[in-house]
């Protein structure tokens, strides 16, 4: 790659719209890479940028940084995605945006019928203490007792 291919932190970081440290998050993570100038200075290679947006773009559709790492190191030799490797991964993670879509409309429905009451009951309230399985080990903050959360569901699952 020749020297005008690769641009510093600062133009990398005003072209993406993000913050320097945003950028070297990102490196640390893995997501991108970059080098050091001789002077000591970050420099990134211009295809970063589309690294960058396809990160934001990611993270805009709600998926954490672990998956997108996921996807980007599953590119052939991590380059930088095309429109078709994003058509693709887009593909795969339709089952995962469908299970949100459809687990956004049973909270609305459970807000349709919750609104005006305003309770937050510790006992009833369907958002606030959904399914109390860590009540079924008695009275208190299980969980800062010691019980984990799989005692919990076990309990709950022997006393079916």
């Amino acid at each position: 790659m020749t020297e005008k291919n690769w641009c510093s932190i600062g133009d990398i970081a005003a072209r993406a719209g993000v913050a320097t440290s945003t950028l070297r998050f990102y490196e640390t993570q893995g997501l991108i890479n970059g080098r050091r100038t001789a002077g000591g200075h970050r420099q990134y290679p211009r295809d970063a940028l589309r690294r960058i947006a396809f990160i934001r773009a990611a993270q805009a559709v709600g998926l954490a940084l672990p998956e997108i790492a996921s996807a980007l190191i599953s590119l052939p030799q991590q380059r930088t995605p095309t429109k078709a490797d994003w058509a693709q991964l887009a593909k795969n993670w339709g089952p995962r945006f469908e299970a949100q879509i459809e687990a956004l409309q049973q909270l609305r429905l459970k807000l349709d019928s919750c609104i005006g009451c305003g309770c937050l009951s510790m006992k009833s309230c369907a958002l606030y203490n959904p399914k109390d399985t860590a009540a079924t080990r008695g009275a208190g903050a299980r969980y800062l007792l010691g019980d984990s959360s799989a005692s919990v569901l076990t309990t709950r699952a022997n006393d079916q």
